[in-house]
């Protein structure tokens, strides 16, 4: 469970990392400024497990793997939104970024609502409302990616297991 961080449509990869400070790579040096340009204060007080929530087209933009990187090690456990960019939606699913498309939760969550989510069956709950929502569902290796952290450790423990 987690508080909502919600945000409008169109929130591009720069607005999510500006890329003044993609000069280094390091998770922790891009969480300390996720989101700096819509939000001074995210970086600041997001804290582990809490949600995101965006509009149409989350991740548009340049197609950095910096956006998703900085928004997980920032501590979000999961971004619920309308729609992505299809680079970012690939991107947050490489890193292991849990990635949800509900409308209808977009449209019944606000902004410091505490918000859990469940994974396996894709439903959102707004806890501080007491509603409920079922985002579009991922396939059962998109499951299997996202539990593994990521692209590489899945294909790491694959190779291991071979």
């Amino acid at each position: 469970m987690g508080k909502a961080w919600k945000f409008g449509h169109d929130i591009d990869t720069d607005v999510i990392i500006p890329a003044r400070y993609l000069n280094r790579f390091e998770p922790e040096h891009l969480a300390a400024h996720c989101m700096e340009d819509a939000d001074a204060s995210f970086a600041a007080n997001v804290q582990p497990g809490d949600m995101m929530i965006g509009g149409k087209n989350f991740g548009c933009g340049s197609s950095r793997e910096h956006a998703p990187l900085a928004i997980k090690a920032a501590g979000v456990k999961a971004i619920i939104a309308e729609s992505y960019a299809r680079i970012f939606y690939r991107n947050a699913l490489n890193i292991g970024m849990p990635i949800l498309e509900c409308p209808e939760a977009v449209r019944g969550i606000e902004a410091g609502d505490e918000v859990e989510v469940d994974l396996q069956s894709s439903t959102i709950q707004n806890i501080s409302k007491g509603t409920s929502f079922q985002a579009t569902p991922f396939p059962p290796f998109m499951q299997e990616l996202i539990k593994a952290g990521g692209l590489v450790p899945y294909v790491k423990e694959k190779r291991k297991n071979a």
